[in-house]
């Protein structure tokens, strides 16, 4: 046995240790890196503004970490590294981790056709593979997109039914499998439907059983249910349009694999360590994760599975973004020098992606070449089509209503002010979702040809034997080809 004055002296040097161990961690707190970063979210950190929670890693530990701004408005509750937010499309590593794991176990390969899982989807009459949905190269429709064209938004209640639904509802693809690159959240949430049908358990069930009780990420989870409390959680907000203020913007979609779930930085972090440590996985595992993808021409993209890998200023880096609702995420990875940043922010307009990058060419500077401008590979702008003007009497021979059997869905056209516009959806989705507001101008730019550049909307309208209008095709970013026949 010890004497008590032993024990006060241990004691009292096991508090030392901890007070210098805490002070070595939060080292950083008043260098000059802390007040750059702080400077990058400096916007935020007014009174009254949603914001962003911040971790940064090095060698495996946290050495800065920070919150700045509101997590809810109403509430004046402050962010911090413990808040927890909507990762949207960040989610998809988790989901990508899934279908590896399963795989690794024998349940199921990549290279299997993807209707041996869910035999429902169309016979596109080209295999579909498991790894062209990892790959967002199998040319399948993305049915957030096609959600939003029969009138059903972020706002809306939506389950696995319904997605399944309006995936399967699809007559054809963008593209052939494996010809083109084209982002595609269709993929990711039917990946979530495989792990169901092959494990028996619901992907946050087979998450949280396999990834995040195993790295102790406490404070994760997917949302599944739009009436499931989430503790900690931040409020999400956009800019009010005309300002000032804030509009709240959360959504109640019930779907996962191409999103929900809910993390904070510091769990984030501990996912992004399991890169280094291979605890979850093993290294196998990690190395097909972030191996990108090659299409049918042999073209390397930068893609892999559920993370995009490319360069940045001489360094490898690994990242994924995410979107959805008022939420926006980023998590950045930088391999070779066990670095990483976790951006999470509750307000629209916050751009994490930014602001990570910004935080490491702050910590990385000396590992990171000089930034170059490469004027030449800059966005190229196309010149905005010309109106092609068309009398009130032209015009008036497109109004009507236009059915599509893929969206379920009727437009109504109408001539408004001598300008065609869709004036009206209607659908059969279900109940709540009979009939949705859309009211915008169709601008004619061609022979048979509208496009509303707001929306990125394009229709060309097509004729029948006798000269006729008998329909339109219709084209927006992910979904492209759908068809509509006129009543």
């Amino acid at each position: 046995m010890i004497s008590i004055r032993q024990y006060f002296v241990v004691a009292a040097l096991i508090l030392v240790a901890a007070l210098v161990k805490t002070t070595t961690a939060f080292a950083t707190n008043d260098s000059p890196e802390a007040k750059q970063v702080d400077a990058i979210f400096a916007d935020l950190a007014k009174p009254g503004s949603p914001g962003c929670a911040l971790a940064v890693a090095r060698g495996g530990k946290i050495i800065y970490e920070k919150g700045y701004g509101l997590a809810n408005l109403e509430q004046e509750v402050p962010i911090t590294p413990r808040t927890v937010f909507d990762i949207g499309s960040t989610s998809k590593q988790f989901t990508a981790s899934s279908i590896l794991l399963l795989e690794k176990e024998g349940k199921l390969s990549v290279n299997d056709d993807v209707r041996k899982y869910i035999p429902e989807l169309p016979d596109y009459g080209k295999k579909i593979t498991i790894l062209n949905l990892l790959n967002h190269t199998s040319g399948i429709r993305d049915y957030l997109t096609l959600f939003e064209l029969a009138g059903v938004y972020v706002d809306s209640v939506t389950t696995d039914e319904d997605a399944l639904a309006i995936i399967t509802r699809q007559k054809s693809l963008n593209f052939d499998p494996g010809s083109e690159y084209l982002y595609s959240n269709s993929g990711y949430f039917l990946l979530s439907v495989i792990v169901k049908r092959v494990s028996g358990k619901s992907l946050p069930e087979f998450a949280a059983e396999n990834i995040f009780t195993p790295l102790s990420m406490a404070q994760t989870l997917y949302r599944d249910q739009h009436t499931q409390l989430v503790p900690n959680r931040a409020l999400a907000y956009d800019a009010k349009d005309p300002g000032p203020g804030f509009v709240f913007n959360v959504s109640y979609f019930e779907q996962t694999g191409d999103g929900a779930v809910h993390t904070s930085v510091e769990d984030l972090l501990k996912w992004d360590e399991n890169f280094y440590t291979a605890k979850v996985g093993g290294k196998a595992f990690l190395d097909e994760l972030q191996e990108t993808a090659t299409l049918n021409n042999g073209k390397k993209i930068h893609y892999a599975k559920g993370l995009a890998v490319y360069e940045y200023r001489g360094l490898r880096a690994v990242e994924h973004g995410g979107s959805w609702g008022g939420y926006r995420a980023q998590l950045l990875r930088f391999p070779d020098k066990h670095f990483s940043v976790a951006c999470l922010c509750n307000l629209g307009n916050a751009d994490p992606e930014k602001r990570a990058t910004g935080v490491a060419d702050i910590f990385l500077a000396s590992d990171l070449k000089p930034k170059q401008e490469h004027p030449e590979n800059a966005p190229t702008e196309h010149p905005k089509p010309e109106t092609v003007p068309l009398a009130p009497e032209v015009l008036a021979k497109y109004a009507g209503d236009y059915v599509s059997e893929e969206l379920f869905v009727t437009y109504t056209l109408a001539v408004e002010n001598g300008k065609l516009c869709l004036t009206k959806i209607r659908n059969g989705l279900g109940d709540g979702f009979l009939q949705a507001t859309r009211h915008f101008e169709l601008r004619p730019v061609g022979k048979e040809k509208f496009l509303q550049e707001d929306q990125g909307i394009n229709l060309v309208f097509s004729r029948g034997a006798q000269g006729e209008l008998n329909g339109f095709v219709l084209g927006v970013g992910r979904s492209s080809g759908i068809s509509f026949t006129r009543k």
